[in-house]
């Protein structure tokens, strides 16, 4: 099950705590005497090898273990994280994707495989480029376990301000020589299409223990809906119906190699491939508030129509488009390491490489306007979080409604996006044992890195028209029924929409395409170079063990890209199919940055046994996170060409930007009773420093005219300034009742405020951060059986994005979640799962101010986007040989 305690929240915590403590004597003699005797398995086992793990750690940390070979206590990586106390997780399109430790921002948490470096990269070109892990490429089948550091110590690389996540995948010789192999199948109340899931593993050990091999492969096939209303007041004050729809496709493989020719001698061989194919369509059905007389009835202090009627004698027409995008991430890695032990001492080397390419590889747009399109007529309330649309009318649509003929919408909306990211490493570590009163051992390394990441943009390019002078891109018409295949449900209310067929939508624009031209501003490539060496003490004297140490990381940064010097594209140049508009202003010539920084992380760890079952830990370090990608690239320009005249902008960044400092404390009490129980609760506290802020200004000239919107641009630039607090509280409690049943519980307070001025909304929180997170999970297990209950829930949270979103609030949600299990054999197990048993929609509205300068829908309150929550619903076996 999930490997890190759940209290939950005030009154229930307070009630757990003192149910525990009173029967901890008599559990502790108990488990005791059964100690050297009972063998657990499944949910029980799981927790404790988590309790096992956060005892035993010199830091504060806490763990994820699989129940089984293969098997994680939840479906979803991100989900299982998100029951660990003090974690929030991020859901984008109906998986965990992004992971928030104690109210930091998502990318302040460094994901590592195995202790390494694993490449990420996103399927989206809408959201920003940063350095966290994108948790839905991985599958649960392929990991043993997950451990978070929350303090940090001298041998952890560098990198997570929130705390690292260090994914595990099994050894061969750890396990059996065996086979396992399981099938899934799954569906949805909104994504009704059938999910299935083939998954398996071979692990063989030679008699000998000397050599193991062990082989797991995972994949996943599917479609994924998601069906809501986003609102966009900068076009006629529209409202869209939006149901997005992806063709879903992971696939996943683990080869590792185990070799112990000796007792002194361990060699590794790990190899790890991640692959989502993520191709979707986006169809929008746009409702026009401002789009008839007198239809808008009410608005808000900003102005913003918030209730709206419409009836058949006020004229409404009607807009139907879908953005389709080619889409895929993937991530390979290679490591070998080998250690070495000798009389007291030990010695590790490991060398690897990480890769991960992504984003969009092409986006098209059909569009259309009118015509046979129903009228709306209704009422539209805006006054609320969530939008409630009452239509008076059929708005159901079909192909017929559209024009026979069709041509995508042009090199505006016809792009692609593909980025790169990488790293090579290697590192050397050695421990010695000491006998030096209360030292016990010195651990020393280094470690160097090269990470590159590139970002690229490509403008399509059509046959022109006309003369250089005046001109008009050739589209060539496609049969608009060949786009579609079939019909799917419309935005949250379902009426009928034609279902987009994404491949033959590119089949089409491609017709229409002749070349690609690099878009200037979109091109980034950006080199660092990291080195680092520690030295790292432990101690173990009586009561009290731990470890202090230093970390010294140096980093050079080198950033290659086109600038802004104001060169001027002309139409000649574009009616010649050699350059395209977006490039007007920016250089011909690449330019090279080149910046440098150091850093000094002290740690510290202690833990101190009051008794044979109460400890009491003391943590404080110092941190970092380096910028995100997105805040290096020398610039990028959004909106341009892009229909909307209040959408131009422009955005500076600067791979000179410092990384973001921390120096942080932990102080926590652990109790400890009987078998895989135990009670805790801590206090932490983070004071965050050179944070990336955004100096915005409005209603800037710079040179260039759009040809939508004219010269007329908000002008973004990163720069180091201002910090950021973060205190909290954690609680959790494992407890097992006795005759099967158990529960697990946890809750976390985070007060995490941040510099206003670092975000366009002015609002002083951070990205991704919950103020309240609660876990409560009951549980029941036999030999034959298991059901466990689990209810996960978050306080509202910022979610801010780059590119169309930009910044809103998250609505307060939370997930109850039920899985049962029966063991037909010892080799034969079924399972079932119910998903969001209470459909909790997925809610987001403006936060911020009137004297922003976010867009009208980001304001006041102002219902933004909602998207239907839905129950998922899966059985599954899994067979043993």
């Amino acid at each position: 099950m999930k490997v890190t305690k759940t209290p939950i929240a005030a009154a229930v915590s307070l009630t757990l705590l003192s149910a525990a403590f009173g029967v901890q004597a008599q559990e502790a003699k108990k488990e005791a005497a059964q100690l050297d005797q009972v063998v657990i398995t499944g949910i029980r086992a799981s927790l404790e090898t988590a309790t096992n793990i956060k005892r035993n750690a010199s830091a504060v940390v806490d763990a994820v273990s699989a129940e089984d070979v293969g098997k994680l206590p939840d479906s979803d990586v991100g989900q299982a994280l998100g029951r660990i106390p003090g974690i929030s997780v991020g859901r984008a399109f109906g998986q965990g994707a992004a992971v928030s430790i104690r109210g930091t921002d998502p990318q302040m948490t460094y994901t590592t495989l195995n202790g390494q470096t694993i490449a990420s990269t996103g399927w989206y070109d809408q959201l920003s480029l940063d350095r966290s892990f994108n948790y839905s490429l991985l599958p649960p089948e392929l990991i043993g376990g997950m451990e978070v550091y929350k303090s940090s110590q001298a041998n952890l690389t560098e990198g997570g301000i929130g705390g690292t996540v260090i994914v595990k995948t099994r050894k061969p010789l750890d396990m059996d020589t065996s086979a396992i192999v399981s099938a899934k199948l799954g569906k949805g109340t909104v994504s009704t299409d059938l999910n299935k899931t083939v998954s398996g593993l071979f692990n063989y050990k030679d008699p000998s223990k000397r050599f193991g091999v062990m082989i797991a492969g995972a994949l996943e096939d599917g479609d994924y809906l998601r069906r809501g209303t986003e609102s966009f007041v900068g076009w006629g004050s529209s409202l869209q119906n939006v149901t997005f729809l992806q063709k879903r496709e992971r696939k996943a493989l683990n080869v590792a190699l185990q070799a112990r020719p000796t007792a002194s001698l361990d060699f590794n061989l790990n190899y790890l491939k991640l692959d989502l194919a993520a191709d979707n369509g986006n169809t929008n059905h746009y409702i026009f508030q401002a789009g008839g007389s007198d239809i808008c009835t009410q608005k808000n202090v900003d102005g913003t129509c918030i209730f709206s009627t419409a009836t058949k004698d006020k004229t409404n027409p009607a807009f139907v488009e879908t953005w389709a995008r080619s889409a895929s991430m993937a991530s390979e890695s290679l490591n070998l390491n080998g250690s070495f032990k000798g009389e007291g001492f030990k010695v590790d080397g490991t060398v690897g490489t990480t890769k991960a390419t992504g984003g969009t590889k092409a986006t098209t747009n059909f569009g259309y306007f009118g015509g046979k399109l129903p009228v709306w007529t209704g009422s539209v309330d805006q006054t609320g979080k969530q939008v409630v649309v009452s239509p008076s009318s059929a708005q159901d649509v079909d192909v017929s409604m559209f024009p026979s003929k069709v041509a995508p919408s042009g090199a505006w909306a016809t792009s692609r996006s593909p980025n790169t990211d990488k790293e090579t490493y290697a590192q050397v570590d050695l421990s010695k044992d000491l006998n030096w009163g209360a030292l016990s051992a010195f651990k020393a390394g280094a470690r160097t890195t090269t990470h590159t990441f590139q970002k690229r943009q490509e403008r399509s390019v059509m046959d022109k028209t006309g003369t250089a002078a005046k001109f008009d891109d050739v589209l060539k018409e496609v049969d608009t029924a060949g786009l579609y295949s079939g019909t799917h449900p419309q935005g949250s209310l379902g009426w009928n929409m034609p279902k987009p067929n994404i491949d033959a939508m590119f089949a089409g624009t491609y017709q229409s395409v002749v070349a690609w031209i690099e878009q200037r501003p979109g091109r980034a490539d950006l080199e660092e170079k990291n080195n680092s060496l520690y030295g790292m003490f432990e101690f173990d004297q009586d009561k009290l063990r731990g470890n202090f140490g230093l970390r010294y990381v140096h980093t050079k940064v080198s950033s290659s890209a086109y600038k802004f010097d104001a060169t001027r594209v002309t139409q000649a140049e574009i009616f010649a199919k050699k350059d395209v508009a977006q490039n007007d202003g920016w250089s011909r010539t690449l330019s090279t940055d080149k910046a440098s920084y150091s850093d000094w992380l002290p740690s510290f760890n202690a833990a101190y046994e009051l008794d044979r079952n109460s400890i009491v830990r003391f943590a404080a370090a110092k941190a970092i996170t380096r910028p995100n990608f997105d805040n290096m690239f020398y610039g990028s320009q959004g909106g341009f060409g892009d229909n909307d005249p209040t959408n131009q902008s422009i955005t500076f960044g600067d791979p000179g930007l410092k990384p973001m400092k921390s120096n942080q404390f932990d102080l926590s009490y652990e109790f400890y009773y009987g078998r895989g129980n135990m009670v805790s609760i801590g206090a932490f506290y983070k004071s965050i420093s050179n944070f990336v802020s955004t100096k915005t200004l409005v209603n800037q000239k710079i040179g260039v005219a759009d040809p939508v919107g004219g010269d007329n641009w908000t002008v973004n630039r990163y720069i180091n300034a201002g910090g950021g607090k973060i205190k909290g509280i954690e609680a959790q409690i494992n407890h097992n009742f006795g005759g099967g049943f158990g529960t697990v519980a946890n809750y976390t307070y985070s007060d995490a405020t941040a510099p206003a001025a670092s975000f366009q909304d002015e609002l002083n929180v951070f990205t991704g951060s919950s103020k309240h997170n609660v876990n409560l999970v009951g549980y029941y297990e036999t030999d034959s059986y298991s059901g466990r209950l689990a209810y996960n829930w978050r306080s509202k949270y910022m979610v801010r994005e780059t590119g169309w979103y930009g910044n809103r609030m998250h609505d307060p949600i939370g997930s109850l979640d039920l899985s049962l299990g029966w063991n037909v054999t010892k080799d034969i197990k079924l399972g079932f799962e119910a998903i969001n048993l209470l459909k909790s929609d997925d809610i987001q509205y403006g936060a911020a101010g009137s004297k922003t300068t976010v867009k009208p829908e980001l304001k006041n309150g102002y219902p933004a986007w909602s998207y239907k929550g839905e129950i998922t619903y899966r059985f599954g076996v899994t067979a043993k040989f």
